[in-house]
């Protein structure tokens, strides 16, 4: 049944708060976005790894500087390495949903640079393959363990008007994650030095995360309404509580329901119960198939392979450059986000960069189908609508998909939801990653992006019909609208 989107214009109360209220949610969710960078570095290092290991066709001196690196991966082995991450994150994801509604996001965040430590050390002094193998385990159950509580976390700090804005904002430290390895290797080209470097983003994140505050929808549901009062009020500018008590009453009856059934989440069973019921079912088909046209479109297939991908494109470019300024340009989309999404709504950047995505990927596969007395001009095409696809990606269909995640489940189930969301949507890139080389084998380098780009027209199609607008909605009005 399409969406009737005349549904999702209610009344929206913007609460009267000033520039101290924004200043005081950007500062409360530093410690979420510090994560994002950890995580664009654990996503982006078996990239660099595998091009310098991988015994290849493409290598072509590659590993000139690695003259003294003892470790060569074949093809096979990249497959996994570069895909594990994404199978083990359902297990760290599982541990999250339960640890979060007792101890909350702010303590797990912290337990999660734990395991990523270990990973760092682990990859640095790995001497056989492996090791890289169970460094890719660990990287993928502290990728599970952070999903649901940073979602979950960002969309209850922050007021309906900044929310999306402000959610979107992670997007950009992801790709400063990103950024700071392909830029640390594409200066020293040797990926144990790049590894080390990243030390620091862990310490930092544990530094910063002990000095924010816990979600004031947490805190009511521990029973904690005083502290959830005084969470708020610091959370809005430093305001009393008769400024902001609208939005307290309003945050106490969207939880009446959690704290009534809160016992019974225990159970696993009626977990798997509450994720059957129609208001949770619907929002949870939504995000499941719009994960799967996210990673279908914003170059998750290639991206544990870029170094062969641009090989591939034959532009006369330093690879490891190229890579880096293609994050460049995923981080400048991420802040156009920030900026746009109040104004444009989730809706419409979904549906252009789906577009945009869409016809580039469908471009490129025709022009290296059918151009081949063209190579030099063939070659910057190519490698410009790729990298117009992958800004248009970091503008709309990458950073939406986690923002929706913090907004359209219900209180009730909404910390398990996040979680198995956040699963699937990792389970989804490792069938992408693992299998795109067998995919590429089997139709070829250039019809993998035309197939990718008749999928996103099919997507868009898709999205047209069924999903809402939720920018400037309260958590409240979602909920009462996926009923």
């Amino acid at each position: 049944m399409a969406v009737d989107h005349r549904d999702m214009e209610q009344n929206n109360n913007n609460y009267q708060y000033g520039m101290k209220s924004t200043f005081a949610q950007c500062y409360a969710i530093v410690g979420a976005c510090f994560v994002q960078i950890g995580i664009g570095c654990q996503i982006m290092l078996p990239t660099i790894i595998i091009g310098s290991l991988e015994k290849n066709e493409f290598a072509n001196g590659t590993n000139e500087s690695n003259r003294d690196e003892f470790l060569i991966m074949s093809t096979k082995q990249a497959s996994w390495f570069g895909s594990l991450l994404y199978l083990c994150t359902p297990l760290g994801s599982l541990v999250s949903s339960i640890l979060l509604r007792r101890i909350g996001h702010k303590r797990c965040l912290i337990l999660s640079n734990v395991p990523y430590l270990a990973s760092i050390v682990l990859l640095y002094h790995a001497n056989d393959i492996e090791t890289l193998y169970l460094c890719s385990v660990i990287t993928g159950l502290t990728m599970g363990f952070v999903g649901g509580p940073s979602s979950s976390y960002l969309s209850e700090v922050c007021e309906p008007k900044l929310r999306g804005a402000l959610t979107s904002a992670t997007n950009v430290f992801y790709f400063a994650g990103v950024l700071m390895v392909t830029v640390i290797y594409a200066m020293t080209l040797q990926w144990r030095y790049t590894v080390l470097v990243t030390t620091i983003v862990p310490v930092l994140n544990i530094i910063v995360l002990l000095v924010t505050p816990d979600s004031p929808i947490w805190l009511i549901t521990r029973g904690k309404t005083n502290k959830a009062q005084q969470t708020l009020g610091k959370l809005r500018g430093w305001v009393s509580h008769e400024k902001c008590v609208h939005e307290f009453h309003e945050m106490v009856i969207y939880t009446t329901k959690e704290t009534v059934d809160g016992n019974d989440q225990d159970s696993i069973n009626n977990v798997w119960q509450q994720l059957v019921q129609p208001e949770v079912i619907k929002p949870f088909r939504l995000l499941v198939i719009y994960f799967f046209f996210s990673n279908l479109l914003s170059g998750v297939p290639y991206s544990p392979y870029l170094t062969a991908v641009f090989i591939n494109f034959g532009a006369p470019v330093d690879v490891n450059w190229t890579i880096a300024f293609s994050v460049i340009l995923g981080a400048f989309g991420g802040i156009m986000t920030i900026f746009s999404v109040r104004i444009l709504g989730k809706r419409f950047l979904t549906l252009s960069t789906l577009m945009i995505c869409s016809v580039c990927y469908i471009s490129i596969g025709l022009i290296g189908l059918h151009c081949e007395s063209l190579n030099p001009v063939k070659s910057w095409t190519i490698l410009v609508l790729f990298l117009i696809a992958t800004l248009a990606a970091s503008f709309g269909i990458m950073p939406i998909g986690w923002v929706l995640l913090g907004e359209v489940f219900p209180i009730k189930t909404k910390n398990i939801t996040c979680s198995v969301c956040s699963v699937l949507s990792f389970i989804i890139t490792f069938f992408f990653t693992k299998f795109y080389l067998d995919f590429e084998n089997l139709v070829g380098f250039y019809n993998t992006f035309t197939l990718f780009g008749v999928g996103g027209l099919i997507g868009f199609v898709y999205f047209y019909f069924f999903l809402p607008e939720t920018e400037n909605k309260t958590l409240k009005e979602i909920e009462e609208f996926f009923k």
